[in-house]
């Protein structure tokens, strides 16, 4: 059994894919109020919002516990609606070598995609890590659909 790994789910959004880009590209700074049950806090530590170079943090509920990560802005692709994002520190470290975050936006849809080496064969995939995206996601096309 392999201890690398990839999962990739796509949300049909209502609202628009590229609208939902446009909130983690230029207005990520907003989802802790969009997101106020997920997202706790989310700050800037070098660069600037969304740019490829920047290293930025959050703190968030999964599974009723706080939770804390910080990642290096890896690509950020306005034509492809594209950004990565790679974990450099935090809680998700604690179970895997490496966890990375894609998003991509097309017409009607969002794709997730998390690549990841697990620490052990006995760490769970990470399924209620994209579960807790999912419902992000779900929470920011409902404020988009609001407006």
């Amino acid at each position: 059994m392999g201890l690398k790994g990839k999962l990739i789910a796509s949300l049909e959004m209502k609202c628009g894919g590229h609208s939902v880009f446009e909130v983690f590209h230029t207005n990520t700074h907003h989802i802790v109020n969009i997101c106020p049950r997920n997202v706790t806090h989310f700050e800037v530590h070098e660069g600037e919002i969304i740019k490829a170079g920047s290293i930025v943090s959050w703190k968030y509920y999964e599974a009723g516990q706080e939770m804390y990560m910080k990642h290096l802005i890896e690509a950020v692709d306005p034509h492809k609606k594209l950004i990565k994002w790679k974990v450099i520190e935090g809680d998700l470290l604690e179970l895997y070598n490496y966890f990375d975050f894609t998003t991509s936006c097309d017409h009607q849809w969002t794709t997730w995609t998390i690549e990841y080496e697990k620490k052990t064969e006995d760490t769970p995939e990470p399924l209620i890590h994209l579960s807790h995206i999912f419902d992000m996601t779900k929470d920011i096309e409902g404020h988009l659909l609001q407006k």
